[in-house]
């Protein structure tokens, strides 16, 4: 005897000889070793034990939220345990993170005159974390993980050319993943940026080049500029390839993959941007949010060698934008005061991998066998962390991965750990950063 909750009953019901199953709303957690065989069998057995009873009450139940912002789900699974910050985590009030592409360390840390800014200045300035990894390949997971802690899946990994949402609700096991293949996330499943909202905080993702072409990119206009961009559930992504006058790219930015963030219009027209108000915002410290992500376009973050424009693109291109924009950001307000910066590269030129992730199927990543496609992890990729409480030319050794990334943001603003951060392998940035 097992004990059942149905999406369509607001009491708890006994189903014979069922695995045992937490169903709520449109959401299953998987709380059985066996999850992988019960989540296959879950709309049988939901068939099986099905109920014609009234309906719940509406509205959010006590300790859940309906709404985008939340630190947990919107069907009030929890969202996995935190830790207050420690050491130079617990100052920090604003972080602002830059995402680069397609860079092993060897390529970028390890030949300085590729980008004598990012391999040279920038390290001297603060820390480089040598052995930071990416978590999988292609782009897409990387930046999905990092936001989420959602391991990747077959359309994921192959950076979803058509934008399909998963068929299923089913979140399974301790690390709360998502189950199936799907690019489309459903609203359950929460970001950095839900929780964000729902502890009051404020954040924003700034978009290099979204909506200069609204047709192409599906932006919606707004006072902050162009926001939102992203192809229909459903739709071919048009933002794979770069034009001439817009290069943005919809892939390399993971809260658009949330039905969480996109499926409140509101909510998404006030947190997904442009660049046009990253300069303002960064002008008073009472208008920076608490948390930023910065995606340059397809030429700026280096995807692209040589650029639609002409332009070199490459490291070359990448190294260019960290010099503009970099010293903008240390000298905002809110960076002197409490500031710091991630720099880092969303996926390597292997497979290597560190932080528990590993080869086939498990808790961590059940939708693949490989995170990395030819192996578990996305490559080392290195990451440059500047703030006024690091210690100048810090250098660390300390195996850190891009859930250590999310995991150290929800240790900032004490945050419960969404996903593979909260797996017992990944740690925050620690004293080897801040010490």
């Amino acid at each position: 005897m097992e004990w059942i909750t149905s999406p369509t009953s607001s009491v708890r019901r006994r189903c014979q000889h069922s695995p045992k199953f937490l169903v709520e709303e449109d959401v299953a957690i998987v709380k059985t070793p066996r999850w992988r065989l019960v989540a296959a069998a879950l709309p049988l057995i939901l068939a099986a034990c099905a109920s014609t009873g009234g309906r719940p009450a509406t509205g959010p139940s006590r300790g859940t939220s309906s709404s985008p912002g939340s630190g947990t789900s919107a069907a009030g699974v929890p969202t996995g345990s935190s830790h207050a910050a420690h050491g130079g985590l617990a100052a920090i009030r604003h972080v602002w993170v830059i995402e680069l592409e397609n860079q092993g360390y060897a390529q970028s840390f390890g030949t300085p005159s590729a980008d004598p800014y990012l391999a040279g200045t920038l390290p001297r300035q603060g820390a480089l974390l040598e052995n930071y990894y990416a978590i999988g390949h292609n782009s897409a997971d990387n930046y999905i993980a990092e936001i989420s802690g959602q391991a990747p899946d077959l359309a994921t990994q192959n950076d979803c050319p058509v934008w399909i949402p998963f068929a299923g609700h089913v979140v399974a096991g301790p690390y709360h993943q998502v189950l199936g293949q799907g690019c489309v996330y459903p609203a359950a499943a929460q970001t950095l940026g839900n929780q964000l909202s729902g502890a009051g905080l404020s954040w924003k993702a700034y978009m290099q080049d979204m909506g200069n072409d609204s047709a192409r990119d599906k932006t919606v206009s707004t006072p902050q500029g162009p926001a939102c961009g992203h192809p229909a559930t459903g739709g071919i992504d048009h933002t794979e390839g770069a034009e001439q006058a817009d290069q943005y790219a919809a892939r390399h930015e993971g809260f658009m993959f949330f039905r969480s963030v996109t499926g409140n219009q509101a909510f998404c027209d006030a947190h997904i941007l442009s660049f046009r108000p990253l300069s303002a915002d960064l002008a008073k410290a009472s208008a920076t949010p608490a948390f930023s992500w910065i995606s340059p376009n397809l030429c700026d973050d280096g995807h692209d060698s040589p650029c639609v424009t002409g332009a070199p693109g490459g490291l070359t291109q990448a190294d260019m934008f960290l010099s503009q924009w970099v010293p903008k950001i240390m000298a905002a307000p809110a960076y002197r005061d409490d500031g710091l910066i991630v720099i880092t590269f969303d996926e390597g030129s292997d497979s290597a991998a560190c932080c528990g992730e590993t080869s086939g199927v498990n808790p961590s990543h059940p939708n693949v066998l490989e995170p990395g496609k030819n192996g578990p992890g996305g490559g080392r990729v290195g990451a440059i962390l500047l703030s006024p409480l690091i210690r100048p030319g810090t250098v660390s050794t300390v195996d850190y991965n891009h859930y250590s990334l999310l995991r150290t943001m929800e240790d900032i603003f004490r945050l419960p750990y969404l996903g593979d951060a909260g797996m017992p392998q990944v740690r925050s940035f620690g004293s080897d950063v801040f010490g």
